[in-house]
């Protein structure tokens, strides 16, 4: 039986961990580089109440992603909720860095924080959402981005339907992308770009692309905690757009 069959529950939680704790992680020293975490968030989601998007990408938005000519992209996510799911945001617009873009929560480590705490911490500050240290499933391969971070991905338990308050300063929107959706048959896709001998990888989720870092920290945890498979994804491209 496919894991993405299972239901949101005990036996999904085990079959997650188990995964997570056979996964050989690349750690990546940061070297100069800033230190960040993210947060995966497992929840469990419902199609008709978790399945909108108020805010799609716009046209202009959308003629940036590089070999998506002829994929008729929407730049939304609506639909894609139900059954276990991790928690996408979209980046309030008026953030300095990388506004409106797809991402997790998420951000700097402070002085003495390890990737746990910051990623724990960031949770609350972007979404209010408080999770024990007991909520950790484990931690995914080091990505290091073009902007000069080494970010370090914490998978939790979130609870089948967490209380949420989102930061409206930092977060747009919050989503829940069912396992279904992040294991789609024409998922991932890879493109090349003039700028960079590495492939740009793609995750579609809806009616549009998630890009690296989020794109790649969502590919591992796809092959890592779902499939309990190995893919190492810190080759792997960012699009020009998220370079800065």
């Amino acid at each position: 039986m496919l894991l993405v069959e299972l239901a949101f529950g005990d036996a999904l939680r085990t079959h997650l961990t188990e995964n997570l704790r056979r996964h050989e992680r690349l750690a990546v020293d940061p070297d100069g580089r800033r230190h960040a975490a993210v947060a995966v968030v497992v929840v469990d989601s419902d199609a008709e109440a978790h399945g909108h998007d108020p805010r799609p990408a716009t046209a202009e938005e959308l003629a940036v992603i590089p070999g998506a000519e002829g994929l008729r992209l929407s730049g939304s996510v609506a639909g894609t909720a139900g059954g276990p799911a991790v928690l996408l945001t979209r980046r309030a617009s008026r953030m300095r860095a990388h506004p409106g873009q797809w991402a997790l929560p998420g951000g700097r480590l402070d002085e003495g924080e390890t990737p746990v705490d910051a990623a724990r911490r960031e949770l609350h500050e972007e979404l209010g959402l408080d999770l024990p240290e007991s909520a950790v499933l484990g931690l995914l391969d080091d990505y290091p981005t073009r902007s000069g971070y080494v970010i370090t991905p914490v998978v939790l338990w979130g609870g089948a339907d967490p209380a949420m308050s989102p930061q409206p300063d930092e977060v747009a929107s919050v989503h829940r992308v069912s396992f279904r959706e992040l294991c789609r048959p024409d998922s991932p896709r890879f493109v090349r770009i003039p700028e960079s001998d590495r492939p740009v990888v793609q995750v579609p989720v809806g009616g549009d692309l998630i890009h690296a870092p989020t794109g790649a920290v969502l590919l591992q945890f796809r092959r890592v905690a779902i499939e309990g498979t190995t893919e190492r994804v810190a080759g792997y491209e960012q699009p020009v757009f998220a370079w800065r």
